[in-house]
């Protein structure tokens, strides 16, 4: 290394000084001799004192070249300025006591970064983005599918628990709750963790979702997670996953007599609006209707909707007469 030889340089020279003037001055004086020697450590250390310096300002210029931030021209200077005082004291044969100091900065000072530097990039706190999910709640509460579109980014990615199909584009987001909304719903977060990082923010945890009537809707948990980024300068969902939770899956929910009969009076009340949405959002994604004034199946939401749209015209309501409830796993019968 550079610096290296400029050591081994300057002792070489002083060694080659030394000889040559012990064999050339054998009957001169020791003070004579000491003289010279003080003169050839004077003028040596000024040579290698200066290649030092051009060494460490010449590293110091291809850091910053390279884009390292451990060496700036305070740093440079830090490093130029223990070799002022290291060769000050050679070539100063009586120095000031406080001539001489040491360096508390060492190598692993100039590549630590700073706490402040790291949270520097975090433009938002845990708040905040809880806020995120207030505002996407209410933008459930409007109704209106274009909203609720508007809280993703133009290329999200929404896994609902509701469809297998995920969902990625603000077309397709809009679509999935032109349907969804027609329940009501509305969410609250029981239990999140939210992480921060550059750029990104995460909350995950448990919420429960209130279909319908807030005094009367029915109730549900769900897993979720919601990864917000920043688009245009605004906070959006990038990723949005929902599932139900595991135990209701497995098990399925708890149902009483009482309640698979009330299904009937929710469907009747759906007929009572005249809108043929609400009917068919009634019916489970993968379900069939075998209806009495058609002679064609309806096997998915629109094709019940678009029968509906004929059907309520005439204003039904229904009444049961006689019931005969059967109730399984996951699944329950009125005939």
């Amino acid at each position: 290394m550079y610096v290296m030889d400029g050591w081994t340089w300057m002792f070489g020279s002083l060694q080659r000084n030394l000889s040559t003037r012990s064999a050339n001055n054998k009957n001169q004086s020791p003070g004579r001799v000491t003289q010279h020697v003080y003169k050839s450590i004077q003028y040596n250390t000024k040579k290698t004192q200066q290649k030092m310096e051009i060494t460490a300002i010449t590293l110091g210029l291809f850091c910053a070249i390279s884009g390292s931030q451990a060496f700036t021209p305070s740093s440079i200077s830090k490093m130029v300025a223990p070799s002022e005082r290291f060769f000050g004291a050679l070539a100063n044969p009586n120095p000031h006591p406080n001539h001489i100091t040491a360096s508390k900065s060492t190598a692993l000072h100039l590549w630590r970064r700073k706490k402040e530097d790291v949270n520097s990039s975090q433009d938002i706190n845990e708040e905040e983005v809880r806020a995120l999910f207030s505002l996407w709640n209410s933008a459930l509460a409007t109704g209106d599918s274009r909203i609720v579109a508007s809280r993703y980014t133009k290329f999200p990615i929404l896994l609902p628990a509701t469809t297998d199909v995920p969902i990625t584009n603000s077309k397709s987001i809009k679509d999935y709750f032109d349907a969804f909304l027609l329940a009501q719903p509305q969410g609250e977060i029981l239990d999140g963790n939210i992480n921060i990082g550059d750029g990104w923010a995460t909350d995950t945890g448990i919420y429960e979702f209130t279909l319908g009537p807030k005094e009367d809707g029915n109730k549900g948990k769900g897993r979720y997670t919601f990864l917000y980024v920043k688009e245009d300068s605004q906070w959006k969902i990038q990723h949005h996953h929902s599932s139900v939770m595991p135990e209701e899956f497995a098990m399925g929910k708890s149902i009483t007599e009482e309640e698979v009969q009330g299904l009937f009076g929710l469907w009747n009340d759906a007929l009572a609006t005249k809108d043929p949405k609400k009917v068919a959002m009634r019916y489970a994604k993968h379900s069939v209707l075998l209806p009495t004034v058609s002679d064609t199946p309806r096997t998915d939401y629109h094709a019940i909707k678009d029968y509906f749209v004929n059907f309520l015209k005439l204003e039904p309501q229904g009444k049961i007469i006689e019931s005969n409830v059967q109730i399984g796993l996951n699944v329950a019968q009125d005939c």
